[in-house]
């Protein structure tokens, strides 16, 4: 019974803890599949209201698109692409590089999710995706990633990550 009291303390704990950066909801998606980012905001800035959530999409995500979100307006920026990609009837040179949710404000008290769909890269691997927490007072860039052989908990601001796993056609060409 003790053992099953101790693994319920440690799984509150990392729940608490998981509830104080800015993080995905669902960590692991097969290569080269479309997947539904969900970004969850646990806090402010330290009892301060967020008013802004901007995301960064990391190298080789592809075609984000925003979800709606009432009280909140969305801005989208693109950049061009190191190398074009070839899609039915056109070459695209430009993608989606960052999405900025602004409005509000989310209390401090309280827990909301940003949405956005993406195609993710059809390599496996950890995928890190840089977010800011802009608020009334503060901000926290929650961009840090590990080293090699550093433990992600030592992060003070880690970015999310995303567990990239191999996709169901892994290493065929389409």
């Amino acid at each position: 019974m003790r053992h099953g009291l101790t693994s319920f303390a440690l799984a509150c704990l990392a729940a608490a803890s998981a509830q104080a950066h800015v993080t995905l909801e669902t960590v692991r998606a097969p290569a080269g599949s479309y997947y539904k980012a969900v970004f969850r905001v646990g806090h402010g800035c330290e009892g301060s209201p967020t008013r802004q959530l901007i995301v960064n999409i990391p190298p080789g995500v592809q075609g984000a698109k925003p979800m709606v979100k009432p009280g909140w307006r969305i801005e989208i920026d693109r950049a061009p692409l190191p190398k074009p990609i070839a899609s039915p009837g056109r070459s695209v040179t430009e993608d989606v590089s960052q999405i900025r949710f602004i409005g509000g404000p989310l209390p401090d008290t309280h827990y909301d999710e940003f949405a956005l769909s993406v195609k993710l890269p059809d390599e496996a691997g950890p995928l890190y995706w840089k977010v800011s927490q802009v608020c009334e007072q503060g901000r926290v860039d929650w961009v840090e990633v590990p080293q090699p052989g550093q433990a992600p908990h030592d992060l003070k601001a880690p970015a999310a990550v995303l567990e990239v796993v191999p996709g169901e056609h892994a290493g065929h060409v389409h």
